[in-house]
Parts: C-alpha cells; structure tokens; sequence
C-alpha cells in the first residue's frame, strides 16, 4: 500500500528532493499519477495552506512548499489524460489596473494551483475589459482580484461591473483580497468572497466550486 502521507509530510517539511523522489517512487509502483496529485500533493499543500492562515508557517515556507509541488506536477502531468489533471476550476487571478504588486498574488495563484484548480495568472495592472475577455477565453469560473493599495480598491468594483455588463457575472465567482481589502468591502462591491491570505483564498475557491 503506498504511503500518501510521506509525500504531504515531506511538502510540509519543505523538502522538495524527498518529495520528488517520493512522487517518483510511486510511479515506479505503478500508483496512478491523479492519486500521487490528490492524495498526496495536494492533501499535503491543503495542511500548508491551513498552517499559514494559523501562522504555523510563513511564507517563504510556503513558497518552497510550493516550489517543490510545482516540481512534482512537471513529472506527472504527461502523465496526466488531458482534461483529467484533477482541476476542479478555472481560475483566472490579476491585480487591477494601477497597482503593480505582485508577490502576494503571485503566492495566491500558486496556491490555487497547488490546490488543483487550474491557473490562469495574467499579472498586475490589468484593466477591468482584460480580465472580461480571459475569462471568456479561458472558460473561467473564478476570478480572484488582488489590489494593494486603496487608491486602487475602486478597480475592483469596476471589474466587478465590467464582468456584469459583459453578461457572464451569472458564471463567474469573484475572490477579492489584498492589505486594504476587507469582507465588508468585498460585500459592497458585489463580490462573492474575500480572503486575508493565500492559505485561506484555495480553501475559499474550493468551496465555491
């Protein structure tokens, strides 16, 4: 019977060789490459995430974890049917237009991804029509806003809007997060969900799923 739970346990321990050579082993096994990343993979970036919003973990931690997740996805995914690379989601994830932070989304998308949803990061200053047509042409149905500065937050509503007016606001979950953001703002601008930190925005995505 193999052992899942070494790999997630050598995520969490940010140990990305023992990791891969688990993830390897497995394969040699004959173990499916969609359990290695579900029940190994991305059980063991589940228990970082929640370790991260208990601040048992801090982020360049998580980045490694992170890292080291991103590695073991690049040996299964030919193995991988297309379509069947376990995402339960399309995410598209960008700051809004005028703020060009990005280390705090960045580590979001990599959560996302970690989490199995498949990733669309389109990078900062976007503009509320760019995000309307990734969605479109990714067939998204999240939406994760980031916004670092308050002179900023007001792109977010715009977006908001943009994604109302453009008639896909029906399909699409809208994630807000970043320093100045809070859930009370999030709920003014008509958004689905807002999230403090990257640990807490997968788990949030996941459950809007």
């Amino acid at each position: 019977m193999f052992d899942f739970k070494a790999i997630g346990d050598a995520l969490i321990a940010c140990d990305e060789d023992k990791v891969l050579g688990l993830v390897k082993s497995g394969l040699d096994q004959g173990v499916a490459a969609k359990d290695l990343l579900s029940r190994g993979l991305i059980a063991g970036m589940d228990v970082v995430g929640e370790r991260m919003e208990k601040e048992e973990m801090f982020i360049p931690e998580v980045l490694v974890a992170a890292k080291a997740m991103s590695a073991a996805v690049q040996i299964l995914k030919p193995l991988l049917a297309e379509g069947d690379t376990g995402a339960q989601g399309r995410v598209v994830i960008g700051t809004v237009k005028g703020d060009l932070h990005d280390i705090g989304k960045n580590l979001v998308a990599m959560m996302l991804e970690s989490a199995g949803l498949e990733v669309y990061n389109i990078g900062v200053d976007v503009a509320p029509d760019k995000f309307v047509s990734e969605l479109k042409a990714r067939n998204a149905n999240i939406l994760a806003l980031s916004a670092l500065l308050t002179t900023t937050m007001p792109m977010m509503k715009e977006t908001v809007a943009a994604v109302a007016k453009a008639g896909i606001r029906d399909k699409v979950r809208i994630l807000v997060g970043g320093a100045p953001v809070t859930q009370a703002y999030a709920k003014e601008i008509g958004a689905d969900g807002y999230a403090p930190d990257a640990g807490s925005a997968s788990k949030l995505a996941k459950s809007l799923m």
